[in-house]
């Protein structure tokens, strides 16, 4: 069995980068989205990708940017991996020429091979929970079944994860990776590296 890979999101502070890392995730995220509690200036990025470290996967994440946000972005920041939890197409994704994430905001009713087939140049799909308030970070699961059976691409389940539940969510569908954010923090956007700690090594413990 292969490990799971960990991404913990939102960080907004180089302490929290170094928490995760330190812990054994895998990438951290960025979240350069304005109307997000875990928001993050542009100019204050570098410090956090710097904290985490040359082996951790920097990644930035957007929703519904121009393209003038994104090259702002990987210019100063100069990310490894994009990752979009908007309405963006596969087209505008790709064309900034980096590997990019898409996310799936998953309803009860979402066809999941409909979604797979309308981002063929993702380099993974993060399966997060739709709200019609908010672009992820909402702290809720979706019903996990709705992707038992999936195959043939690197996976990533977002959404409602923590260190109580991911155990038992990678038990049940053995994803590529798992990503989490609230479920790690003491307040928006300030990780908790007790519980960064916990997380990381119930996610573990299935794929040691």
């Amino acid at each position: 069995m292969s490990t799971v890979r960990i991404k913990v999101c939102g960080i907004t502070r180089p302490e929290d980068a170094r928490s995760a890392a330190e812990a054994g995730a895998d990438a951290i995220g960025m979240v350069f989205y304005p109307p997000s509690p875990r928001y993050l200036h542009v100019e204050d990025a570098p410090a956090i990708v710097r904290a985490a470290g040359p082996f951790v996967t920097s990644v930035a994440l957007f929703v519904n940017p121009d393209s003038e946000h994104v090259q702002r972005v990987l210019e100063v920041v100069r990310p490894q991996l994009l990752q979009f939890h908007g309405d963006e197409d596969d087209a505008f994704c790709r064309s900034f020429g980096r590997p990019y994430l898409k996310a799936i905001r998953i309803r009860p009713d979402t066809v999941i091979a409909s979604a797979i087939a309308a981002y063929p140049c993702a380099s993974g799909l993060l399966f997060d929970t739709w709200s019609a308030d908010a672009y992820g970070g909402t702290g809720k699961a979706f019903d996990w079944n709705q992707l038992q059976g999936l195959s043939g691409f690197p996976l990533i389940l977002a959404g409602g994860l923590n260190p109580e539940n991911v155990g038992q969510a990678v038990a049940r569908l053995s994803p590529y990776g798992v990503d989490v954010s609230g479920g790690v923090e003491s307040a928006p956007g300030i990780k908790d590296e007790v519980k960064i700690a916990r997380f990381v090594a119930a996610a573990r413990r299935i794929h040691p």
